[in-house]
């Protein structure tokens, strides 16, 4: 996710967008580049839990922070055609996840997960609004000249990148994306592990013939789950008649379930577990070139767990475009909701979405 890769026409296809074939594809990185994808739980965890205390306030903090490796998300995005700020102090953050040791990729890299967070002026609460990965939608055209018509929306970033992953976010929301992080979802094993493990709700019985081990069977009800297992039920979709609605779901749960264990495990008040947790998983942070973490720790010391809501952007439902597999998006609910964001009503968010 480096600013330093840039996407070619002879780039391998992301993995589980669908392009059509020929189209463009995303070079295999290094084994050392991969460890680099941000981790959204630690960022989460860190700034939502730390709340802008002593580990954010010190130099221990900004150091870590100046580590984080950066990338370049907005370069060649026009101005002209980004929305206008509605609402001034709330920000909205673009997080696009990846899982690169997924058993079921045969290529490169994958944009699976595409979440717009919204965090209110007042910071006391959080919205993390998950678009499918599937959705129909108008792709602009990358400054490559790639693009400039309607396709699945995380096709926007085998064209163009994360600049075009913007530019497209911003086309389907019209909300203005502020900041832009990334997360590569295996990295949740070792996150899990250093944890000492999370507790799930397994909503029905299922198998996975997708597992780090070869099978997996997780029985309905709640349980805790090693980070090979909490990976393992994160990725799954072919086990449920919802597919990828149902993956993030179960992604939801897991984010959720880390941030519940983080701060109520002890991590946040040991200072030896929290040095070895960010030691361990700062080299996975990548965030766009003008986000401070240490800031926004301090913005949101209040925040807490509870105050994060996860739900899915309206969909009408599945079909098919062509030979391809795709999600319909309901314009009028969704304009509703992304209505609702710019103009940073939380009550109206959290009744569209049915919190």
């Amino acid at each position: 996710m480096s600013d330093r890769h840039q996407l070619t026409d002879s780039d391998p296809l992301v993995q589980g967008s669908d392009v059509e074939p020929g189209g463009p594809v995303a070079e295999k990185r290094p084994r050392r580049r991969r460890g680099r994808r941000i981790a959204l739980v630690v960022l989460l965890v860190v700034v939502l839990l730390t709340g802008g205390g002593a580990l954010a306030g010190g130099l221990y903090y900004r150091s870590v922070d100046k580590s984080i490796e950066r990338v370049d998300a907005f370069e060649g995005v026009p101005e002209e055609s980004r929305p206008q700020v509605e609402a001034k102090g709330a920000m909205n953050i673009m997080i696009l996840g990846s899982d690169t040791r997924d058993p079921e990729s045969t290529g490169g890299s994958r944009s699976d997960t595409i979440i717009l967070a919204h965090l209110p002026k007042d910071r006391a609460s959080a919205q993390l609004i998950s678009i499918p990965r599937d959705t129909w939608t108008a792709i602009p055209k990358s400054k490559e000249g790639r693009g400039g018509r309607d396709a699945k929306i995380n096709a926007a970033y085998a064209w163009g990148g994360v600049p075009l992953m913007v530019q497209t976010v911003e086309k389907f929301s019209g909300v203005r994306v502020d900041n832009v992080a990334m997360v590569d979802f295996a990295g949740f094993k070792e996150i899990i592990d250093a944890l000492g493990g999370v507790e799930i709700d397994v909503e029905k019985g299922f198998t996975t013939k997708y597992s780090l081990i070869g099978t997996r069977t997780f029985e309905k009800g709640r349980q805790t789950m090693d980070g090979a297992a909490a990976l393992d039920y994160a990725r799954e979709r072919h086990a449920f008649p919802d597919g990828d609605f149902a993956r993030i779901r179960h992604q939801q749960q897991v984010i959720k379930a880390i941030l519940d264990k983080a701060a109520s495990g002890g991590v946040m008040t040991n200072p030896a577990k929290l040095n070895s947790f960010v030691r361990a998983t700062s080299d996975s942070v990548a965030v766009d070139k003008s986000l401070s973490l240490v800031d926004l720790a301090m913005e949101m010391r209040g925040l807490r767990g509870g105050n994060l809501t996860f739900f899915t952007c309206p969909v009408k439902g599945t079909g098919r475009v062509g030979s391809e597999s795709v999600v319909f998006p309901d314009p009028a609910r969704s304009k509703t909701l992304f209505d609702a964001v710019r103009r940073d009503s939380v009550p109206e968010i959290l009744a569209v979405s049915g919190k």
